[in-house]
């Protein structure tokens, strides 16, 4: 079984790629709502909360793990490997490395969360990789807290909202160069449609103005965890079942996952 955790919701957007890619394996997510936003919080704290996650979902059977947030990957990743030797973990990083490659401007904005620009995980790739390179750094306070209320923040008026929160965020980026925007956060996916619109917006009104591309490292994670997979299992029949949990209400969990993911949730809840 494959346990995949977040914060929240954001983690859906890895979980999505990962049955997609192997979809003869069940999974269970688990979404830590009762202290969403990881984002703030001190990488202390979000190691002990994570530590707490894993060690459920090792008693649940799971027998690899992917962090599918940012800020608990930098925080906990080695701790993890440390605490729990025989499962192995796969985690998320700010994808610099394909940034480098793929910039033409040699400015990369990286879109994330305050805890992840301040983990020395992020520090190394950015030394290893964004040396040679203007990496800009962007906060995107409220980006999460959207996400987690996507289905209602995106209607009505509350469109226009989201446009310009993403947009506050986005189109600095873009005016000093950016051509590359690095999705540092698993929730950011679900806020490509307004991300897109945002530098199309910005293009239109700079014409002749550079291309941006934006990277979004959940594909290159679900195939590692495939590979990590396929190591350890043999070849399943049958359909697998797939658990969704979360510390906070299953009901919201429920609502806002099934409105993401285009299919019915089910949630249940857990305190940990």
């Amino acid at each position: 079984m494959i346990g995949v955790f977040d914060s929240g919701v954001g983690g859906l957007s890895v979980w999505r790629e990962v049955v997609r890619l192997i979809p003869d394996a069940p999974t269970i997510y688990l979404a830590d709502q009762a202290h969403i936003p990881y984002g703030g919080r001190s990488l202390d704290e979000v190691r002990a909360l994570t530590l707490r996650a894993a060690g459920w979902l090792i008693e649940r059977g799971c027998g690899v793990i992917v962090i599918a947030c940012n800020t608990a990957s930098a925080a906990a990743l080695e701790a993890l490997r440390m605490t729990f030797p025989a499962t192995p973990f796969v985690g998320m990083e700010p994808a610099i490395k394909p940034a480098a490659l793929h910039t033409r401007t040699g400015v990369v904005g990286v879109l994330a969360t305050p805890a992840t620009f301040r983990s020395a995980r992020y520090a190394g790739l950015v030394s290893r990789w964004g040396s040679h390179l203007r990496v800009i750094e962007q906060p995107c306070p409220g980006w999460v807290e959207a996400v987690e209320r996507l289905p209602a923040y995106a209607n009505g008026a509350g469109d226009a909202d989201l446009r310009r929160l993403v947009g506050d965020y986005v189109e600095p980026l873009l005016a000093q160069g950016a051509d590359t925007l690095v999705l540092g956060c698993t929730h950011f996916p679900f806020l490509r449609p307004w991300i897109e619109q945002a530098i199309g917006t910005w293009q239109a009104a700079h014409p002749g103005a550079h291309s941006a591309t934006i990277i979004d490292p959940a594909p290159a994670v679900a195939r590692r965890t495939r590979q990590v997979w396929l190591e350890r299992t043999p070849s399943a029949n049958g359909t697998p079942a797939h658990e969704f949990w979360t510390t906070g209400s299953a009901g919201q969990f429920a609502q806002v996952a099934s409105a993401l993911l285009g299919c019915p949730t089910p949630a249940r809840s857990l305190t940990l």
